[in-house]
């Protein structure tokens, strides 16, 4: 028997052990009780036939992936190098969907929403009216750091505006809300495609001091794809829909003015939206993410466009991945508001996801992730399209209950603060 065959009944074995382990004593968690990652279930029969190495390697060229298939078709049948065959099957990324692979490197414009807010002035960015009207406070030295900030007053009070009206409009959708840790295992963030080791690396891994190997996640997506892991669902049960405000920390920097300002942050509050489905599914569920995306935003107001992403740009998990771009009139470009991917079952074969099927048997489902609110890219947005003559911030008339009435924003009655002001050290890893 080739090693290949060893090795999926190694992790279907192996899978089954970890399922008959005993339950703790009821009432009584332990301080070492964690989450079971099971052994991945890898897409060997695909990836391990020779007939498909082309295809494989053009998938890894075009998204500029660093996986080498070549490697796990040498490692394939080396029973003695099981580890390092499973490290290498996990580098290569998810297939990419067909009309993806002809577009190069340049993203297709699906459509525009919404009209570009007109002005009798000129248009200021956010930072500027921000810091004018005293709503936020940046350099903050010893309290927090660089890239960080603090949001005052009522700039505060829209950022909890937009997470409430967000998670009201979720629920309407059909989602369910939980609410998530923000310190997870390091291995989860791995399974769910976020690649930790190399040079560069989005992810704060915690001190080893404190026992195994966690990390802060970058986003709800982790930790919801987690509460999925190692359950079996009935048809029936599918989809799930689950939404999730989490406070997101990720550790990369950049020197692009494009990205100035708190436009790319080390930490934010994100509203997530987290899918399962069957596989015949999950196009239209991804079509269904993206409506509720474009509900949200037409529905604040904001004029934004529709971004299917090329192969380059897709995420290692991602099928396929459609990108929301709000026009921010003060910087005079498109930013980045939210994304949202379909990764097949990339993720469910490394958590143990799977639903029953007619015939009795077994199958892994598809998963799916959405921004529905990013917090500081929304506010740029917000703050720069609703902006006034006089330097102040129209309420966007959706948000006005939930700001208490309120119709503007002013300048703050806060104290001053005192600025720290950081000579910073770049690297070309922070690039």
């Amino acid at each position: 028997m080739k090693f290949r065959e060893l090795f999926k009944q190694f992790c279907r074995l192996r899978h089954s052990w970890l399922q008959t382990l005993p339950a703790g004593v009821p009432g009584k968690i332990g301080a070492n009780t964690k989450l079971c990652i099971p052994e991945p279930e890898y897409n060997t029969d695909f990836l391990c036939n020779s007939t498909n190495r082309d295809t494989v390697l053009n998938n890894i060229k075009k998204r500029k992936s660093f996986g080498d298939i070549d490697k796990v078709l040498e490692l394939m049948d080396k029973s003695e190098k099981r580890e390092l065959f499973s490290k290498e099957l996990s580098k290569i990324p998810n297939c990419t969907h067909p009309a993806v692979l002809e577009y190069g490197d340049t993203p297709k414009v699906l459509k525009e929403c919404g009209k570009k807010p007109e002005f009798d002035f000129e248009p200021r960015e956010f930072s500027e009216l921000a810091n004018h009207l005293r709503l936020i406070r940046t350099g903050l030295g010893p309290i927090a750091g660089q890239r960080a900030y603090m949001l005052l007053g009522d700039l505060a009070q829209l950022e909890e505006a937009l997470v409430h009206y967000t998670v009201k409009k979720l629920l309407q959708n059909g989602f369910e809300l939980l609410s998530v840790p923000d310190i997870i295992p390091t291995e989860l963030i791995k399974r769910c495609g976020l690649l930790t080791d190399g040079g560069r690396t989005l992810v704060y891994n915690l001190d080893a001091h404190y026992g195994d190997d966690y990390s802060l996640s970058g986003t709800a997506e982790m930790a919801l794809a987690g509460r999925m892991a190692n359950i079996t669902l009935s048809c029936n049960e599918l989809p799930v829909k689950l939404a999730a405000v989490s406070r997101c920390y990720r550790a990369e920097i950049s020197t692009s003015m494009d990205q100035r300002g708190i436009y790319r942050v080390h930490q934010f509050t994100k509203v997530e939206m987290f899918v399962c489905c069957e596989s015949h599914q999950s196009e239209e569920a991804f079509d269904d993410l993206r409506n509720v995306q474009e509900e949200l935003f037409s529905s604040l107001g904001l004029h934004f466009r529709v971004m299917d992403m090329p192969p380059n740009d897709l995420g290692t998990p991602a099928y396929r991945k459609s990108d929301m771009e709000g026009w921010m009139p003060g910087r005079k470009m498109y930013g980045e508001l939210s994304s949202c991917s379909n990764c097949t079952d990339y993720q469910s074969r490394r958590l143990n996801i799977k639903h029953k099927t007619k015939d009795g048997g077994t199958t892994h489902v598809h998963t799916l992730n959405g921004t529905a609110c990013a917090i500081p890219r929304m506010l740029i947005a917000l703050c720069e399209s609703y902006q006034t003559k006089h330097a102040r911030i129209t309420v966007p008339e959706s948000l006005v209950p939930l700001m208490k009435g309120k119709t503007l924003i002013r300048k703050q009655p806060v104290a001053t603060m005192r600025t720290y002001k950081y000579k910073q050290d770049l690297s070309e890893n922070d690039v």
